[in-house]
């Protein structure tokens, strides 16, 4: 869950309009993860706390729930520009890359491939078994990235933050947004 409010951050800050899609295990993964933080449960209430806790504009962040249908990622007439499914439970990208589309995030993934969309997958799960590896294996044949959050240390990372934003960074240059979270290769 860091990975994904870290990221959901800096779209903010880069003036990007962020839909954010939830389901009841990102709730379980939350309050594991991040203790220490209220994260409101309801949709509305969720987008009012990530405008507030990162200073976003009032219609820049929109939260959708497992069963919103009627969301506009959830039809081909109206995709996202990019989506990241971060982080992705086995169980999510196994749904993708069958073609499932039983909640809202799989439905915007599978519009996402439908209408050759870029999709990035963060799986939040290891080691892999030989079917994560293939059901990863027939989703990189969609040209999805397949981006496990693997953090490097060529930047020599002092903090668990410092760490997340190497992997946020990736996510964020295939995202085609710029940042300067972290140092690049090559530069001092």
């Amino acid at each position: 869950m860091p990975y994904a409010l870290r990221l959901i951050e800096c779209l903010i800050s880069a003036g990007a309009r962020v839909y954010v899609l939830t389901s009841q295990a990102a709730q379980v993964v939350i309050r594991q993860e991040l203790p220490d933080l209220a994260i409101p449960a309801k949709t509305d209430q969720l987008a009012e706390w990530l405008i507030q806790q990162y200073h976003g504009k009032s219609d820049q962040v929109k939260v959708f729930g497992r069963e919103e249908w009627f969301s506009p990622v959830a039809s081909g007439s109206n995709p996202a520009d990019a989506m990241v499914v971060c982080p992705c439970s086995m169980g999510t990208l196994a749904a993708i890359a069958h073609g499932m589309s039983d909640n809202l995030i799989e439905r915007a993934a599978d519009v996402m491939l439908k209408e050759q969309r870029p999709l990035i997958i963060v799986p939040r799960e290891m080691p892999f078994s030989v079917i994560h590896l293939e059901n990863m294996l027939t989703l990189a044949k969609q040209r999805v990235v397949i981006m496990p959050p693997s953090p490097g240390f060529y930047h020599h990372p002092t903090t668990i933050e410092e760490m997340v934003d190497f992997v946020v960074a990736r996510i964020l240059d295939h995202l085609s947004v710029p940042h300067e979270i972290i140092q690049r290769w090559g530069e001092r």
